[in-house]
C-alpha cells in the first residue's frame, strides 16, 4: 500500500476542493460578525503561510498563539502547522509566571496575540528568553495605547503576502501542535501532538457515534481554541465541511444564545459552567434555541439537573465526553449503544451521567493499588489507565516516559467501567473522600448539591476527621436571593445517596476558586478547610 502521510494541510486542501462554499462565522472583539467561505479562508491561510515563510519560520519552530476562538486563530492553526512548524496555543488564564515559563520552555520563535491579551504580553515580554517576534492579531492600530513596541500586525502580513505556492511535505510524525497542562501541581507540562495523531483524532471525532459531524452540521465550540485545540473541532469541522461558528470573547449566556440563533447552530461544546450561564439566560428570558440538537459536555461532570433541563425544556441531547490534555483530548463519549435502544427515560438518564465508552483507538482499564487489573462490572473502582494513538508517550522535553512499565498512561482519575465499557469518573485520585476505609465520590455529591434550586455552585473536599479519618465537607455558593440553610441542604441528600455519604456540614461562600481551564481549585479549598471538623470537635 502507499505510505502517503497525514498532514494538517491535507484537511484544508481536501475541504476547499469539496466544500468551497461552506462557511466560517466569526465574532470579533468589538462584537462585529464576519463570515467567510472556505475558499476565502483558504486564500487568507495561504497568504499567512507565505508571510511566515518569509519571516524564516521553519520545520519544528514553535509559534505561539494567545487568542480567542476567532477566524484569525483558525487561520493560524492551518498556516503554522501546514508549514511544518508547531502551533503552540497558550491559555491566557494561567498565572503570568506560568505563561512566562511556558514561552521559555517551548522556546517560542513568534507569539501571535489577540488584542484582548496585549497587556499580558506587554508585562511579560522582557522575561521571554527566546525573544520571540510579537504579532498583534489586528489591523494596524489607530491609537498608541493599542500598540506594542516592536510588534508586527496580522493584517499587514496578509495584505503584503503572495499566496504560498504549494505546501511542504514531511513526515507525518512531525509535531503539529503543543499544549501545556494547567499546572495545578508544579510547572505546566507540554503535550506535543503529531500531524498523524491530530488527524486520526479529528477523523474519530466526526464519526456518527462520537460528535456526528457532517457538511450539514453547524458547530459552535465554546471550549477555547487556546486549550487542547478546542477538543479538535477546528480540524474535525473543516474535515467534514461543517459550518464552524467561532464566538470570540463573548461567552456569556446572552451572547451565545444570540449567535446560536443567528447561525442556527445544532451542536455546541463546552464545560458545565458555560451551560449553567446559558440555561440561566434562556430561563430568565423565557426563550429557547430551536435549532440546537446536542450539547457536548466535558471538563467536569454534568449534573443530572442540567441534563434534565436541557432535554425536558429545550429538547436538547446532552452528551458527556471525557478526556485530558494528554489525550489530545478525546478519550470517551457517551452515546447509546444498540443495547440501550429501548431504555426507559429514567434509566437512560442514569446512563447519560456516565462519561461514556472509549472511542475507537482508545483502550481503558482500571487497576488497584497493586496495579492489578480490576473487573469491568460497573462495581469495581480503581485508577483509570489509557492507551491509544493520540495519547502522549512522554511530556515535551521530558527524558522519561510518562507511561507505566506495560505501556499505559495513568490518568490520575478513579473510575468504574461497566460490562459494555461505559466508564464513570468517580473522582480524581487526589479528591476522593476516604471515610472509614471506604471511598466517597466528591463529584456525585457536588452534582446532587447543584440540583437544589438554591445552590449555584458546589465543591466537596475531604476534611480530616478524628474518628473516620476523612469526612466530606460541602462548600457551596448560593444563588442570589436564595435563603437555603445548612440543615435544608444536608437534608436534600436524603434518599439520593447512602446516609454515610452525606456531608456532615456545609460552608456557604461567596465564590469558589477556579483554575485556568475552568476547574475548581480544590487544593485551595483544602488548605482553607481541611481541618474544619477537627476544629469543631475541640
Amino acid at each position: 500500500m502507499q505510505t502517503n502521510g497525514l498532514l494538517i494541510s491535507d484537511i484544508l486542501e481536501y475541504t476547499v476542493r469539496h466544500n468551497p462554499d461552506s462557511k466560517i462565522t466569526s465574532r470579533d472583539n468589538d462584537g462585529s460578525i464576519r463570515q467567510f467561505s472556505y475558499s476565502e479562508l483558504y486564500q487568507r491561510v495561504l497568504k499567512l503561510a507565505s508571510a511566515l515563510d518569509q519571516l524564516g519560520v521553519a520545520l519544528g519552530d514553535r509559534i505561539a498563539t494567545i487568542a480567542w476562538n476567532n477566524h484569525r486563530h483558525l487561520e493560524l492553526y492551518y498556516a503554522i502547522s501546514g508549514l511544518g512548524a508547531v502551533t503552540h496555543t497558550i491559555n491566557p488564564r494561567l498565572f503570568h509566571e506560568q505563561i512566562s515559563y511556558i514561552v521559555n520552555h517551548a522556546e517560542d520563535k513568534m507569539i501571535f496575540v489577540d488584542e484582548s491579551f496585549v497587556d499580558i504580553v506587554r508585562e511579560l515580554q522582557s522575561s521571554f528568553t527566546s525573544k520571540p517576534t510579537i504579532v498583534l492579531m489586528t489591523e494596524r492600530p489607530t491609537s498608541a495605547e493599542q500598540a506594542l513596541e516592536g510588534a508586527l500586525y496580522y493584517e499587514d502580513l496578509i495584505e503584503g503576502a503572495t499566496p504560498l505556492n504549494g505546501w511542504p511535505s514531511f513526515d507525518d510524525q512531525a509535531a503539529a501542535a503543543l499544549c501545556y497542562t494547567s499546572g495545578t501541581t508544579g510547572n505546566p507540562k507540554g503535550a506535543l501532538y503529531s500531524h498523524s495523531s491530530t488527524i486520526l483524532h479529528a477523523m474519530n471525532a466526526c464519526r456518527p457515534d462520537i460528535f456526528d459531524f457532517d457538511k450539514s452540521s453547524v458547530i459552535l465550540p465554546v471550549v477555547p481554541m487556546f486549550h487542547v485545540s478546542a477538543w479538535g473541532t477546528p480540524y474535525a469541522a473543516l474535515m467534514c465541511g461543517a459550518h464552524l461558528v467561532l464566538p470570540g470573547s463573548a461567552l456569556d449566556g446572552q451572547s451565545l444564545s444570540e449567535l446560536a440563533k443567528r447561525c442556527e447552530v445544532d451542536c455546541m461544546l463546552g464545560v458545565p459552567s458555560i451551560w449553567f450561564s446559558l440555561l440561566a439566560f434562556l430561563k430568565s428570558n423565557d426563550t429557547t434555541l430551536p435549532s440546537l440538537k446536542k450539547v457536548v459536555v466535558g471538563g467536569s461532570a454534568a449534573p443530572e439537573s442540567m441534563i434534565s433541563e436541557f432535554e425536558d425544556i429545550h429538547d436538547v441531547r446532552v452528551i458527556h465526553a471525557w478526556g485530558m490534555t494528554e489525550l489530545s483530548p478525546l478519550g470517551t463519549i457517551n452515546t447509546a449503544s444498540i443495547t440501550h435502544t429501548h431504555l426507559e427515560k429514567a434509566a437512560l438518564l442514569q446512563l447519560q451521567k456516565k462519561q461514556g465508552r472509549a472511542s475507537f483507538g482508545i483502550k481503558l482499564k482500571i487497576v488497584n493499588a497493586d496495579n492489578e487489573e480490576l473487573p469491568q462490572d460497573g462495581n469495581a473502582v480503581g485508577r483509570l489507565l489509557v492507551k491509544g494513538p493520540w495519547v502522549i508517550e512522554r511530556y515535551y522535553k521530558a527524558d522519561e516516559s510518562a507511561l507505566t512499565e506495560d505501556g499505559w498512561f495513568d490518568t490520575g482519575d478513579v473510575a468504574s467501567i461497566d460490562e459494555l465499557g461505559y466508564m464513570t469518573i468517580v473522582d480524581r485520585e487526589k479528591d476522593v473522600v476516604k471515610s472509614g476505609g471506604e471511598w466517597i465520590s466528591s463529584i456525585e455529591l457536588e452534582n446532587i448539591a447543584v440540583g437544589h434550586d438554591g445552590v449555584k455552585e458546589a465543591a466537596v473536599i475531604a476534611a480530616h476527621h478524628e474518628k473516620w479519618d476523612e469526612r466530606p465537607l460541602l462548600i457551596a455558593v448560593k444563588h442570589s436571593m436564595a435563603t437555603i440553610s445548612k440543615d435544608e441542604l444536608i437534608g436534600y441528600f436524603d434518599g439520593k445517596v447512602a446516609k454515610w455519604w452525606i456531608p456532615d456540614d456545609v460552608i456557604f461562600v461567596d465564590a469558589l476558586p477556579y483554575n485556568a481551564t475552568g476547574k475548581i481549585l480544590k487544593r485551595d479549598l483544602r488548605l482553607s478547610y481541611e481541618d474544619h471538623y477537627l476544629k469543631s470537635e475541640r
